[in-house]
């Protein structure tokens, strides 16, 4: 669609408010804006949609949320009138606008006599997937744009296992939406109507009781908890997000007796007024916490996103200062903690199993490997660590769910939902520090204790921004280049073995030789060098930017920073125009 045209035709649109026809106009006066917003529809994928709230096909506003949801309202018609009856759950976080969207979704379902179960506040983003789950439902829509900046919001699709929906069911659905009218082809009634026909329910706090009774049964060693209780003290901030009353009403029910709370980041507010970005993957995000932490004498300060499906921690070190424990570091210290837990219980058995993504730390693979448990590499996306936990249901596999976790912040235990889950999280770090303060241990010692058990293993990760109209063509250019001219080394070690996710072909580059890859249908490129690290390229399925990941190990933790450092330089030549 030309963005000139497409103007004008939301212009002189009947279904436009006037404030709303007023600010098309303003977005007119901007070509680049107006081409950006006005030339072509969000992409809908795995990931759902995502994107800045403004007027325009290519922005997150009431029209774009009711088009999709359309769409998915008419392929749940095609499973026929049982699907319709099981319905749909729908959540949304504290985002300006996510109520708004929430209640369009609904409303449309309801036209369609889709019974649709909405909270009636902001949820974290697993109490959907369990709200899904618990109430058999064909689908589930959550609005949240996650941990990205104020302006964007977005929306996921999930399907009846609790899990975000696939390639297969994206690809459908995004086919059936080119068909609908963005601004005249949703059906709606008003949500009223809808609860008044008993076609919409709404879900309050009953509902949050039952999804803590499924996040406590996850607990390993209640005991270590109360044995520390008294001593042990807890900073956290929900940063003005969904985890404010269920992650404090979680750590309680562990027994913990001192929980301090950022107060000023505690109120749900989409301007998120304390931080520059929601992100607890940014040591900025913890300031107020830490000085919280400072004054009470606490060594962990726990911080969750808006939809509160990832949480961050900072932790103090041996020096007295506070450190950023990453990603990958806490899914490894959460990973060898429920393994040895178990093992003291004598709950461990030969068939549990853990699950990663193939970008998150080589130390997981490690600790599983001496202690004898399976761990399972999948696709970035937390909905395929979900599938590995559908296929032992289906297939009535022996063995227990340990741990999925990805080096983004995202952790989950127990199979009662199929997307990380930051409540969850937050409780089984909670428990990892107390069983280790028993020891007369803090996190940060873990860590080191870490280390020195498995080996010196360090990841680092480069974000290419490649915004703008022009974005996915850059995007794209760069993958393809990458694919036609294979790297000879990278920060000065020769590529071993090549693999094309995309193409499922594994290249040897020593003998000139193919074998299939480990993965396919999957836009990424896996680089394994001569001394065993891995160089990972692909394209962010939620922010314009193309994401490169290093995994490191080495003797000790100034040589694995210095090689991060050679293959972030030669990464950065990869992306370069």
């Amino acid at each position: 669609m030309h963005y000139e045209t497409e103007c004008q035709r939301w212009l002189s649109s009947t279904v436009l408010s006037e404030d709303e026809k007023k600010r098309v106009s303003e977005i007119m006066e901007t070509p680049d804006t107006a081409a950006l917003y006005f030339s072509a529809p969000m992409s809908f994928g795995t990931a759902g949609l995502r994107s800045t709230m403004d007027m325009g096909p290519g922005c997150m506003n009431n029209y774009a949320v009711a088009h999709i949801t359309e769409a998915i309202s008419r392929l749940i018609e095609k499973e026929g009138q049982q699907a319709k009856k099981r319905g749909v759950a729908i959540a949304y976080d504290s985002r300006h606008h996510s109520k708004d969207f929430a209640i369009v979704s609904a409303e449309v379902l309801a036209a369609h006599g889709i019974s649709a179960y909405l909270f009636d506040d902001i949820r974290p983003t697993p109490e959907l997937s369990f709200a899904i789950r618990q109430l058999n439902c064909i689908a589930g829509i959550n609005i949240t744009a996650s941990h990205n900046p104020k302006q964007y919001n977005g929306y996921k699709a999930y399907w009846e296992d609790g899990a975000q929906i696939s390639p297969l069911q994206a690809s459908v659905i995004a086919d059936m939406a080119a068909e609908i009218d963005i601004l005249n082809g949703a059906k709606r009634t008003t949500l009223d109507q809808a609860i008044a026909d008993g076609v919409v329910t709404m879900l309050g706090e009953d509902f949050d009781e039952l999804y803590l009774l499924a996040v406590e049964k996850t607990s390993i060693n209640r005991d270590c908890v109360k044995a520390v209780a008294d001593r042990l003290s807890i900073v956290y901030t929900p940063l003005h997000g969904a985890g404010r009353k269920l992650v404090p009403a979680i750590m309680k029910r562990m027994g913990l007796k001192h929980i301090y709370l950022v107060e000023e980041q505690m109120q749900p507010d989409g301007d998120f007024p304390t931080v520059k970005k929601p992100n607890p993957e940014y040591s900025d995000v913890f300031s107020g916490g830490i000085e919280i932490a400072n004054r009470v004498g606490s060594d962990l300060v726990i911080a969750t996103d808006p939809d509160a499906d990832r949480v961050g921690v900072m932790c103090r070190g041996k020096d007295g200062q506070f450190f950023t424990v990453s990603g990958n570091q806490m899914g490894a210290l959460l990973l060898d903690y429920v393994i040895c837990a178990a093992k003291e219980s004598g709950h461990l058995t030969k068939d549990d199993y853990a699950v990663k993504s193939i970008v998150s730390t080589d130390l997981a693979n490690r600790i599983c490997e001496v202690h004898g448990v399976r761990l399972y590499d999948v696709p970035p996306c937390f909905k395929y660590i979900g599938e590995v936990i559908k296929g032992y249901e289906i297939e009535g596999k022996p063995g227990r769910f340990l741990l999925g976790f990805e080096e983004s912040y995202g952790y989950l235990f127990g199979s009662y939902a199929r997307d990380k889950d930051a409540v969850g999280a937050a409780m089984m770090i909670c428990e990892m520090t107390a069983w280790y303060a028993a020891k007369g241990m803090n996190l940060g010692d873990a860590l080191v204790q870490l280390y020195q058990t498995y080996g010196y293993y360090k990841e680092g990760m480069l974000d290419v921004y490649m915004e703008g109209l022009d974005g996915i063509k850059k995007r794209k250019r760069v993958m393809d280049t990458l694919r036609a001219s294979i790297p000879v080394s990278i920060g000065g070690v020769k590529v071993a073995e090549f693999a094309d996710f995309s193409t499922g072909i594994a290249y040897d580059m020593s003998t000139n030789t193919q074998k299939p890859s480990v993965l396919k249908d999957l836009d990424v490129l896996f680089y394994t060098l001569e001394n065993g690290d891995k160089v990972i390229v692909r394209p962010s399925g939620t922010e314009p930017k193309i994401k490169m990941y290093f995994l490191c190990h080495g003797d000790c933790e100034e040589a694995l920073e210095q090689k991060i450092q050679a293959y972030t330089e030669t990464a950065q030549a990869f992306c370069a125009d």
